[in-house]
């Protein structure tokens, strides 16, 4: 192939990445496995188009300051604080059996004390912007387990901080004959002067100089990029590295008012440069070495794939919670995330490890992220085929998620409301202004609670859950109506509100069923799985708008004739 301009060479790795990544879109599979597999395609093994390796590296590390931006600009003390206690104690918990059982692991595949210790450590971060994806496109992201899920990865990311300012400081990498980035005490001292700056800008600086410049939101962004990279710079220059430099930038904003429009702007622009540093990763891998990982990857690849979710599983379990719960959490774990590879590159570049390290723990990425996305998207699939195994872990009871099935049925109910969104509200407040006794269900805590702030009677739970669907109060109820959401996944078979139905009869429910769907089409496949009313909230809607409408139109025709008769001749 022909010498390509540096233009050229990134406007063809720019088409590569959006076809291949139009393939791994289709496959459902995060685009950090497809912007790898550019770098591989595009590297010395296959194409070896990739020779502009100052501009990539440029951009990589750009992209990596504006990503640790973006974390240090999430790290709001109040946010640290309003952390529950099942997320600090499973995140940490999560964090330090995967560390041991990865460096043990480790040692026991051959590897040096270092090495088996950055890869341990790796093996304990999951990938936010994947899992929060996932559970978005399913709706889980209010459900119990997502809620508990993002707080254990916060968890995580004060963990990658951690890990990143110890790396800087401390020079490990000397037990193997490396170097650290300068004198551990100089390295320190800069730490505690770049820090202290970040205090007082945050005092004296930060909301009247944001607040001016958000005036020009142009401006607020750019100068968001300048904070990251001046940063980042800076820490690169005093030892600390980009990493914790950029990190430092986005906690300096994270107190601001317009931390969140910030982030939101600088989401796309940290999707781009991140092309490039995955780009640049996958190009350093040399395909006919990769033979001499496989071992190593299949070890830890298995481990991060069951033992992570086991061990969430576990300490959920011991803190009282359901397995169904804890499954579900746990399965967000089963992936190791962008920081992963970050961090072992930065130990690369530290001298600590070599690049065998970082493309051992790069396979163990591809393979875990690849097959999580399925084991999430499949989630609750996987729960009904191992729930009977899961028991152990389920203490007596679930202190954490109590029933209360039992004082509902005592009470008894005429309609069961599944999905306490404003539909489902608008549902349940409407029939008990008509007298009626009115039951609402969701796996939603906050939306539980404000049910029964309304003075509804609500009860927590998952109905695909055939456990709890099998507890609920059916005796007596005339209706269930299930107001809950389809996530666009397409699949039929997945459907919740199909699932709700075949359950309920199984649970001996004799009532009749309403479901909500969003076109005709849907509405025949609902009608078909037994709902005897299919509700569409739009349709609905836009029927009884047409219907006040007419009516008005036609009182108004006969009270004032004259108008009417001035419209028809102005038509």
């Amino acid at each position: 192939m022909p010498e390509l301009t540096t233009f050229a060479e990134v406007a063809l790795l720019l088409v590569m990445a959006a076809a291949i990544g139009l393939v791994g879109t289709l496959a459902r599979q995060p685009l950090i496995v497809s912007f790898i597999a550019v770098g591989m395609i595009a590297g010395p093994s296959v194409l070896d188009v990739v020779h502009s390796d100052a501009q990539i590296d440029l951009l990589s590390e750009l992209g990596i300051a504006v990503l640790l931006f973006l974390v240090g600009i999430k790290l709001d003390v109040k946010l640290i604080r309003s952390l529950g206690g099942v997320s600090v104690l499973t995140g940490l918990g999560q964090v330090i059996f995967t560390a041991f059982f990865g460096y043990m692991i480790g040692l026991g595949l051959g590897l040096g004390h270092v090495t088996s210790l950055y890869v341990a450590v790796a093996l304990t971060f999951s990938s936010t912007i994947i899992i929060v994806k996932l559970l978005s496109d399913k709706r889980e992201i209010d459900a119990l387990h997502g809620q508990i899920a993002l707080g254990f990865l916060i968890v995580q990311d004060l963990v990658v901080v951690l890990a990143m300012i110890v790396l800087s400081a401390i020079g490990i990498g000397a037990a193997e004959g490396g170097h650290g980035g300068g004198s551990a005490v100089r390295v320190l001292a800069s730490g505690l002067a770049l820090l202290a700056a970040v205090v007082l800008f945050v005092r004296y600086a930060a909301n009247p100089l944001t607040g001016r410049l958000a005036r020009a939101p142009e401006l607020l962004v750019i100068f968001a990029i300048a904070l990251a990279a001046m940063f980042a710079a800076i820490g690169d220059a005093v030892g600390l590295g980009k990493e914790v430099g950029g990190l430092m930038a986005g906690v300096a904003l994270a107190s601001t008012p317009y931390r969140e429009t910030i982030a939101a702007r600088l989401a796309p622009l940290r999707d781009f440069l991140l092309l490039f540093f995955f780009i640049a990763l996958g190009a350093t891998l040399d395909l006919s070495l990769l033979g001499s990982h496989v071992t190593g990857a299949v070890v830890f690849s298995l481990f991060v794939l069951i033992g992570n979710p086991l061990i969430v599983l576990a300490i959920m379990g011991a803190m009282g919670y359901r397995s169904r719960t804890g499954f579900l959490a746990g399965l967000t774990v089963a992936q190791i995330s962008e920081f992963s590879l970050i961090f072992v590159a930065m130990g690369v570049s530290l001298g600590h490890v070599t690049e065998d390290a970082l493309g051992l723990v790069t396979m163990v990425g591809l393979v875990t992220i690849a097959v999580s996305t399925y084991m999430i998207t499949y989630s609750h699939q996987l729960y009904a085929l191992f729930a009977p195994l899961l028991g152990i872990f389920e203490r007596r009871g679930s202190p954490r998620e109590p029933s209360e099935t039992g004082a509902h049925a005592a009470r008894g109910y005429e309609v069961i409301v599944v999905g306490l969104g404003r539909f489902g509200t608008a549902i349940g407040l409407r029939l008990r202004k008509r007298g009626m006794r009115v039951l609402g269900v969701d796996f939603n805590p906050q939306a539980v609670r404000r049910w029964r702030d309304l003075g509804l009677e609500a009860e927590f739970g998952d109905a695909c859950d055939p456990e709890f669907v099998a507890e609920l109060p059916f005796r007596g109820a005339a209706w269930m109506v299930s107001t809950v959401p389809i996530h666009p996944t397409g699949l039929s078979h997945e459907d919740p509100r199909r699932t709700l139905i075949q359950l309920a009869r199984s649970a001996g429910f004799a009532g009749q069923i309403a479901v909500t769907a969003h076109g005709s089409g849907d509405a025949v496949v609902l009608t078909e799985a037994g709902a005897h009313l299919v509700l569409e909230p739009f349709q609905d809607a836009a029927d009884r708008a047409v219907e006040l409408l007419c009516g008005a139109t036609e009182e108004q025709r006969t009270t004032f004739p004259e108008i009417a008769s001035e419209g028809r001749e102005t038509g």
